[in-house]
């Protein structure tokens, strides 16, 4: 029981816990921004992906 109670009062962990909370939630951050910017990059994409297809087979938008 001793163990349990040393355990449940020792507060090293928490800051690393806080941290890894922290750090979490930025990664979240960052891959929601980074899913926004890949949509528009494919889209991009394509429509210069269409341009070539088009100059290609020499028809005049």
């Amino acid at each position: 029981m001793h163990l349990l109670t040393q355990l449940y009062n020792d507060e090293r962990g928490t800051t690393t816990i806080e941290y890894a909370m922290i750090c979490g939630g930025i990664v979240l951050a960052i891959l929601g921004a980074l899913s926004g910017v890949a949509d528009k990059t494919n889209d991009m994409w394509a429509q210069v992906g269409e341009k070539v297809s088009t100059a290609q087979n020499g028809s005049a938008p």
